[in-house]
């Protein structure tokens, strides 16, 4: 099983911070953000790893990261996007890498306070399809919200006024390899993306998609206030721990 950190994006939100460097490359209480996606895959046994970025300071990551000594890697490998073109998009690039095997992707900003082992074990049982994990928020109008029927996922809105439950889709997804077939067809969204609700929906729609709830928090790190957030936290409790 592969691993791929999405590390692109123009990160305006993180404006002016981000006019010098890339979102993702920011520090995290102390250590810059993408440390901490890496760690979560490496943590559960992936070593072979795909970092996809974009924008002025792409050349920065391999000044950074160089081939993974620091997460006990001999190599990572590194692809570039033009431009933004949503999730999705972004994940197309990664199929020469992929080569039929499952993967597992962890938005470059999300930090979590565990791990994601048991979630990786028993996707690599299951036979085809796709997995998410979910997490209780206070606040699932933000996010990608599953709605849940009899412990199976029958759909996922996107930012909706009303959530059908109170669990938010993190940004960690694991997929066969259909899903670069899948992103072939979709259509651009309102705001020119192609969504990874899409992807997970069309998962849903072929009874192929399973979940599991992470343990632990969860955080992105986007904003400003979710930024600060996310160092308090991993201050407090440490992040991706092994156990």
């Amino acid at each position: 099983m592969k691993g791929i950190v999405l590390a692109g994006g123009l990160g305006t939100r993180l404006h002016p911070l981000t006019k010098v460097t890339n979102k993702h490359l920011l520090p995290v209480h102390n250590k810059p953000m993408i440390y901490y996606p890496i760690q979560a895959l490496v943590n559960a046994g992936i070593d072979d790893i795909l970092i996809v970025t974009g924008g002025n300071n792409a050349g920065d990551f391999l000044k950074l990261l160089g081939n993974g000594k620091e997460f006990g890697l001999r190599h990572i490998n590194y692809t570039y996007q033009e431009g933004e073109g949503g999730i999705a998009a972004a994940l197309a690039l990664a199929e020469f890498f992929a080569d039929d095997d499952k993967i597992c992707i962890i938005l470059g900003d999300n930090i979590i306070e565990k791990n994601i082992i048991n979630a990786v074990s028993a996707f690599k049982k299951q036979k085809d399809g796709a997995k998410i994990l979910l997490k209780d928020v206070p606040d699932p109008e933000r996010f990608g919200v599953p709605e849940i029927h009899n412990d199976k996922i029958i759909g996922i809105e996107e930012k909706p006024k009303k959530p059908k439950s109170g669990y938010a889709v993190t940004g960690i997804y694991m997929y066969d390899s259909a899903v670069f077939d899948i992103i072939k067809t979709l259509k651009p969204s309102d705001r020119g993306e192609l969504e990874i609700t899409d992807v997970n929906n069309t998962y849903i729609e072929r009874d192929k998609m399973t979940y599991e709830i992470l343990d632990g928090w969860w955080t992105d790190a986007g904003t400003f206030e979710s930024l600060l957030s996310a160092s308090n936290l991993v201050s407090k409790t440490g992040a991706n721990k092994i156990g």
